[in-house]
């Protein structure tokens, strides 16, 4: 599956979501074959948080960013939902409150950001406001075209703190948003997911690619990678997304803290307690 390698933009390269395939499903597995590597990555990702948990001196970041319909809370509830909720958060980037328009447009990111020993993952981002601000001009080009810089300052300074990132940009059709669309239709209980800004952004599509493609190609480094999934097929989405967030853990060489007790005074007053009963 080294493929899935294939899916980093690599620092400098210039992205263009045209020439990535939406639909692309490697050549290796299927959708029932999927199921069992996908358990199988959860329950290393299960291990891992937990190391990282214990070692309790890094943090984990995960920035997910789509199209509407692109797969985030399926990402989050079937990949990233095998975590320990102990050590791990989801923070949601909505329209800003009036508490964060009052600071600049990294303020709410930043004090989102993990703790040492935490994963958050970030349904949308800090990168909205260089996506939905540039699409609908909500503030001069000169402001938002500065902030590819200071967002790469603002995830370097996480890195060097001790925070791992993975970025991943869910990447599907407007063919398959309008089936998933029509899909939310016709499922009552996804009617509350539905609303009308959703088609209203449609027409907005050429526009969102090319804001992705500019964040994308600029904001692509060493230490905060993105990722362009094909998201058209849900199974292999998840399946992406489980590899590299486990692989990049696992580079990570986490190690059990030692232990802060004396073992062996322990280990003997317990075998003096378990003696007198």
């Amino acid at each position: 599956m080294s493929h899935f390698r294939d899916f980093r933009v690599e620092p400098g390269a210039r992205v263009q979501l045209a020439q990535v395939d939406p639909a692309f499903k490697g050549h290796e597995q299927d959708h029932e074959s999927a199921g069992a590597l996908i358990e199988h990555y959860s329950e290393r990702l299960r291990a891992l948080q937990e190391l990282l948990y214990a070692e309790g001196r890094r943090s984990l970041l995960i920035c997910l960013q789509a199209m509407d319909t692109g797969g985030k809370d399926g990402v989050i509830n079937h990949v990233l939902g095998a975590m320990n909720p102990q050590g791990c958060r989801v923070a949601h980037f909505r329209k800003p409150s009036t508490e964060e328009a009052a600071h600049d447009f990294l303020w709410r990111a930043h004090r989102a950001a993990p703790a040492r020993g935490e994963v958050v993952i970030f349904n949308r981002s800090h990168y909205e406001d260089v996506l939905i601000v540039r699409v609908h001009e909500l503030v001069p080009k000169p402001v938002w075209s500065a902030r590819y810089e200071r967002i790469n300052e603002f995830e370097r300074a996480l890195a060097e703190d001790g925070t791992v990132i993975l970025k991943f940009y869910l990447h599907i059709s407007s063919e398959e948003q309008l089936g998933r669309f029509k899909e939310r239709l016709d499922d009552p209980s996804k009617h509350w997911k539905i609303s009308e800004a959703d088609y209203a952004e449609r027409k907005f599509w050429p526009e969102y690619l090319r804001a992705y493609e500019e964040a994308l190609s600029r904001c692509s480094t060493e230490q905060a990678p993105w990722y362009v999934i094909p998201a058209n097929h849900k199974w292999f989405r998840n399946l992406a997304v489980a590899r590299i967030v486990v692989e990049r853990l696992e580079a990570m060489d986490l190690k059990y803290p030692q232990p802060g007790v004396d073992l062996a005074r322990i280990r003997r007053e317990y075998h003096e307690v378990a003696a007198k009963r």
